[in-house]
């Protein structure tokens, strides 16, 4: 392994964690805070997911740099397809994350974003879920150097 795609791995896992892991918790904790009711800390969750969801695609970029001449490999294709799904259900939290701001900075009262909570509570579960696949896939399914 040469020191440039050293590099590359260890930018692509620095992403994983340092990106990966925030936009997870910040779409987990949202509907919490949502059936608090309490919008400053929902707008706080709403913008870290919007950060960390951008730098996600460096996890995905510097995966495809330093997979190179193997990403025809099962385990990466799969990893990658995965990775897209995941990058789809980021988008519809958003979306959902930002009606529930709109919906919540109403006075309208009979609008509580309920629908919402649920769909981010099952979106971001599914999201986790796919993030812990593609670890297990990473992990156990590579051949090595």
């Amino acid at each position: 392994m040469s020191f440039l795609d050293k590099i590359l791995l260890w930018l692509h896992i620095g992403f994983a964690i340092f990106a990966l892991g925030p936009v997870t918790a910040a779409t987990m904790f949202t509907p919490r805070y949502i059936r608090a009711k309490d919008l400053n800390v929902l707008r706080y969750l709403h913008r870290s997911t919007r950060i960390f969801g951008l730098l996600t695609l460096g996890v995905f970029l510097f995966g495809l740099a330093a997979g190179g001449r193997n990403l025809g490999l099962p385990y990466l294709s799969i990893s990658m397809t995965l990775f897209i799904v995941a990058a789809v259900l980021l988008v519809i939290i958003d979306r959902d994350q930002r009606t529930a701001v709109r919906v919540l900075s109403n006075d309208v009262p009979e609008d509580d974003a309920k629908v919402q909570t649920g769909r981010i509570a099952t979106l971001a579960a599914i999201m986790a879920l796919i993030w812990l696949i593609i670890l297990v896939l990473m992990v156990w399914f590579n051949p090595g150097p």
